[in-house]
């Protein structure tokens, strides 16, 4: 009997202990919310229209010690027009204690996006190709199951609408701010 109740200590001892030590070095799973702050230009026959914008997003992710992959998707409220994102973004960081340095590509599509060049005309914009790139750092607090990143980001899209054998190309940059709960 005792035997057995050591045994059974013994291996639920073990399992805790390496399963906590192994969560750590696969992966984590990750939720969040960002706000980001810019503008956009819009390049169209040899002219540029710029103008500020926001963008509000949700994020859920997979975090590797070197790496980091996440679904995002954002609404870009600008001056002019609104855009619905999708995105599948890639990260490298560094893998330091606290803060962590990281550059990150993505690529996605816009979906049910409007935008209003005048008051009186509105362009419903097709789906469209859009790259972004950012560079950013992490704050991995310690404890807290919450990581915060700030990051400048530019995302680009070729040919956002045709209207009148116009087909302007968009870019947008900005600030964004992007709190993460890490499952």
């Amino acid at each position: 009997m005792k035997i057995k109740s050591f045994g059974i200590l013994t291996a639920a001892s073990i399992m805790l202990t390496c399963g906590a030590a192994n969560a750590n070095l696969l992966f984590d799973i990750y939720a969040g919310g960002t706000y980001g702050i810019g503008g956009y230009t819009m390049f169209m026959d040899g002219e540029h229209i710029s103008k500020s914008s926001q963008s509000y997003g949700a994020v859920l992710g997979m975090d590797i010690p070197m790496f980091r992959v996440e679904l995002e998707y954002n609404y870009l409220d600008a001056d002019a027009g609104n855009f619905n994102i999708g995105l599948i973004n890639a990260y490298f960081k560094l893998p330091t204690p606290v803060v962590k340095p990281y550059i990150g590509v993505g690529i996605g599509s816009t979906f049910d996006s409007k935008y209003e060049p005048t008051t009186n005309t509105q362009i419903n914009l097709d789906d469209t190709v859009v790259y972004q790139g950012m560079l950013g750092i992490t704050l991995d607090l310690p404890v807290v199951p919450f990581n915060i990143d700030v990051e400048g980001r530019a995302l680009y899209a070729p040919d956002i609408y045709e209207a009148a054998d116009i087909t302007p190309d968009l870019l947008q940059y900005e600030g964004r701010v992007k709190l993460r709960y890490v499952f």
